[in-house]
């Protein structure tokens, strides 16, 4: 069976590209589209992470792509269909913000750099003011984290991919004392 984001990405402009530079293109299955749950892989990956990077689509057709970061799993896994996590003040341009009112189509990339994986995951989002669910905004708060929520971010996952590790450099980070 083929996953959710074979059957996404791989669009006959993408195939068409697969036949004329490997020499094959990749045989998908004509099935109906089910988005891929997370499971416990996923998951603990994605709880250990302090920053992903988001893109979304302005209505310009441009992508946008922004760095999202706080401590570490402050990106919540809510269910095996569901992320959130709570939007802390930043720059105040609201660009992913406003991308969102007009296309919820989004894109996060998440990378370990250290252990040399990388993880795609394409969903829907939406943005919630605070008010308009108190219990997830609670559910999503970091309270060790020093800064005011001012909205909150779900994301429907419709399907995720894992990179091979070539030609990620691994980067030992250091931790704060």
């Amino acid at each position: 069976m083929n996953s959710a984001f074979y059957q996404l990405m791989f669009t006959p402009s993408v195939l068409a590209a697969q036949k004329k530079y490997n020499g094959h293109s990749v045989a998908l299955a004509d099935e109906a589209l089910k988005p891929n749950p997370l499971g416990p892989e996923e998951s603990a990956f994605i709880a250990e992470r302090d920053s992903f990077y988001l893109a979304t689509t302005g209505e310009t057709g441009w992508p946008y792509i922004q760095h999202r970061g706080g401590p570490r799993g402050f990106l919540r896994v809510l269910d095996e269909h569901t992320l959130g996590f709570a939007d802390f003040g930043g720059n105040r341009q609201l660009i992913t913000v406003g991308n969102l009112a007009s296309n919820n189509h989004v894109a996060l990339f998440f990378m370990d750099y250290k252990r040399r994986e990388r993880m795609k995951l394409l969903g829907h989002a939406r943005v919630l003011d605070v008010a308009e669910d108190p219990t997830l905004a609670l559910r999503l708060s970091v309270p060790s984290y020093r800064a005011r929520i001012e909205r909150l971010f779900v994301i429907d996952v419709v399907a995720f991919d894992w990179n091979c590790p070539q030609h990620i450099t691994p980067r030992i980070l250091s931790q704060p004392a």
